[in-house]
Parts: structure tokens; C-alpha cells; sequence
């Protein structure tokens, strides 16, 4: 009987993708695949070129994302395969408040000469669209980390690619459950796949998906070359975390918006950024495109960075660490990397929120802005 997986939901498919061909005693998941070396002949040649555990784990991405997947050992060794492609000197767009990692990365080409970048506020669709003119890539970034910023991806998107100009997103907040860019006309998406997709903070991994075969080819020759591989066994666990990602995400979610307006009516919580509330300013374009609205969300505390600190410090079922998209509820101040955007608020408190029950999430962060 012939299946069509491509009219299935995408929850059906986080569990149904990338598994194994049914016979007789065939096992029911990818086994991992320990070589660095192949015999001639066949498909892979090396263990720098392919792997079958990778294949698995990039077909469950792809069925979620569209388009072909490509794995790499970090959600910044994605990004920088991304990169890699361009053209010395070649002219990015990118958020003024993107991620971190990405900030850094864009600084340092930046002063290098290697790319000419231009920041913008992406969720001011007229800065972004007068900014593209002579742009070799529009580098987007929705909901933004850590504000929570929504940027009007089909409309930039559609703008960009009209100028045919490149265009990528990243997709780790709001991940393919939510909005699918590469439906939008995205040529690539990245995903840090450490986060959401694989969900439970013991890897690091990125991914990259793309429709366009020549992009494709140009992606898998810069992992080839620069090395930039993942591990077997890692692949394999990001495996197992994409069965339960729909279930996951989908309680996160819920409990986010939840937490989201306990924290608006709270008199240590100065503002709470999470475009699921209504009050919010990103709320009447997220919900346009968006089908949910994420399981991050940012609040800002009365008083100093300093108390901010004490807040993150003084929970008991949320860990003061940095990352997200766990079962396991994270939280921090993001200014205390020196790296973040100086135009973060000092008390901006990053909230990854995760499947525990939701009322001992607020009780445990109400005891903790009780410090303040």
C-alpha cells in the first residue's frame, strides 16, 4: 500500500521520519553508526563525507522543515557553513539584537573585511526593506534572541527574494511546529537542533535545510571541508529527542503563555516580552504567520541587574544556566555575557519554559522575585 508522509501532521512526521525500512525483523529505529571508514564502492566513501546515522536525523529534519537536511556539530558551526558561502565582501543584513553567538560572529567578519554587515531592527519591516538595496544576504532571525522581536518574515522574504537577494532563517524559537520559512520562499533555514528539536541539553547540533540542490551541494562541501561534522551518537540522541518534539513543544507552549500573563500582572515584572500575549507589540503580526507562539519568553524585573541576578539564583525547580528548549525550564539575565547587545536591558531575564507541571513553575518564580 503506497503512503503519501507529505499529507501527514507534523507531529505524525517528528515520529515517523527517518526511520529504518520495514521487513521482517528489521529494527524499528536507526542503529549508530560507529565508522570512519567505508569500503569502496558505495555511497558515503568516508566518515567525513557521510554518515548513516546523520542520514536518519536529517530525514526527520527535512520532513519537518522541507526541503534537504544537513547536520553539523553545532547550531554556530551551521551558522558558519552558512556564511562560508558567501562571496568575500559579499553585504549581510542581520538583526541588531540577533543571538549572541551570531552578533559575535558578524562583529569579527565585520572588522575583518570579510562581509559587510548592516544590523537593523527586523521587526521594522521599513528599516529592513530600505536596508536591502545591494544586500547579498538578508539574515533573519523571528522571534529574535532574547527580546522576543517578530520580524514580518513573509513580506521581507518575498521582498528580498525579488531582489534576488539570499535569504536564510533562523528558525531555533520558533521551530517548524510554528512557521515554516522555507513555504515562504526562505532559502535556508538553520536550526540549532541542541535546543527544541532534540530536548534534553546533553548535545550540540545545528542543521541546515535548504530546497535549492545547488545551495545544498555548496552547504555539504563546507561541512565536508571545513570539518564541521557531527557525531554519530549525537545524531542518533537528537533522533530519539525529535519523537517526542511535538509533545514537548507543544506543553511548553502552553505553559509559556500561561506564565507569560502571570508575570504582565506582577509587581516585580516591569515588562514581559512574548508575542502570545494580546498587550504585546508583536502580537497582531506573529499571530498572522505564526501557529503558535513559542515556549520562550523575556520579562524585565524591577530594580538592578543585580537583583535580576538574585531572582535566577534563587529558584529551585528552574536552573540559572544558559540555553533552552529542554523538558528542563531554564532561566538568566542575558546581560551577563559580555557579548550580548548592549541594547538588551540590563534586567531582561531570559525564560526557556519546560514540560514541569505550570503552577510549580509560577510558584517557584514567585518565590524567586520575592528577593527583590
Amino acid at each position: 500500500m503506497s503512503h503519501d508522509a507529505s499529507k501527514e501532521k507534523f507531529s505524525t512526521r517528528a515520529i515517523t521520519a527517518g526511520r529504518p525500512p520495514r521487513a521482517g525483523d528489521s529494527p524499528l529505529n536507526a542503529p549508530v553508526s560507529l565508522n570512519s571508514t567505508f569500503t569502496a564502492g558505495g555511497p558515503i566513501g568516508y566518515g567525513r563525507y557521510g554518515n548513516e546515522t546523520w542520514s536518519a536525523t536529517e530525514s526527520a529534519i527535512s520532513a519537518l522543515e522541507g526541503g534537504r537536511s544537513l547536520i553539523f556539530s553545532s547550531g554556530m558551526a551551521a551558522i558558519t557553513a552558512a556564511y562560508s558561502i558567501l562571496p568575500w565582501g559579499a553585504r549581510v543584513v542581520a538583526s541588531h539584537e540577533g543571538y549572541s553567538g551570531v552578533m559575535t560572529l558578524l562583529k569579527q567578519y565585520g572588522e575583518s573585511g570579510r562581509l559587510k554587515v548592516s544590523l537593523v531592527d527586523v521587526s521594522n519591516t521599513e528599516e529592513v526593506l530600505a536596508a536591502l538595496p545591494g544586500a547579498d544576504l538578508l539574515w533573519l532571525e523571528s522571534p529574535t534572541n532574547p527580546c522576543l522581536d517578530v520580524a514580518e518574515l513573509p513580506q521581507l522574504i518575498s521582498a528580498a527574494k525579488a531582489a534576488k537577494i539570499l535569504v536564510m532563517v533562523d528558525n531555533t524559537f520558533a521551530t517548524a511546529l510554528t512557521q515554516r520559512p522555507l513555504e515562504m520562499g526562505a532559502d535556508v533555514v538553520m536550526n540549532s537542533v541542541t535546543k527544541f528539536l532534540s530536548g534534553h541539553s546533553d548535545l550540540l547540533m545545528g542543521s541546515l535545510s535548504t530546497e535549492n540542490s545547488e545551495l545544498y551541494a555548496s552547504l555539504e562541501s563546507a561541512r565536508k571541508f571545513n570539518g564541521s561534522i557531527a557525531g554519530p551518537f549525537e545524531a542518533w540522541l537528537a533522533l530519539r529527542g525529535i519523537r517526542t518534539f511535538a509533545l514537548r513543544f507543544a506543553q511548553s507552549c502552553k505553559s509559556a503563555q500561561i506564565l507569560a500573563q502571570r508575570l504582565s500582572d506582577h509587581p516585580k515584572v516591569s515588562r514581559v516580552r512574548y508575542p502570545g500575549l494580546v498587550t504585546d507589540s508583536q502580537h497582531e503580526r506573529a499571530k498572522k504567520f505564526m501557529d503558535t507562539f513559542g515556549a520562550v519568553l523575556s520579562f524585565e524585573t524591577v530594580g538592578s541587574g543585580a537583583d535580576a541576578d538574585r531572582v535566577c539564583d534563587s529558584s529551585a525547580i528552574i536552573t540559572h544556566a544558559t540555553s533552552l528548549g529542554g523538558v528542563e525550564s531554564l532561566w538568566e539575565r542575558r546581560r551577563r555575557w559580555p557579548i550580548e547587545s548592549q541594547s538588551v536591558p540590563e534586567t531582561l531575564i531570559r525564560l526557556s519554559v519546560g514540560c514541569e507541571d505550570v503552577e510549580d513553575l509560577w510558584a517557584d518564580i514567585q518565590k524567586a522575585l520575592s528577593v527583590i
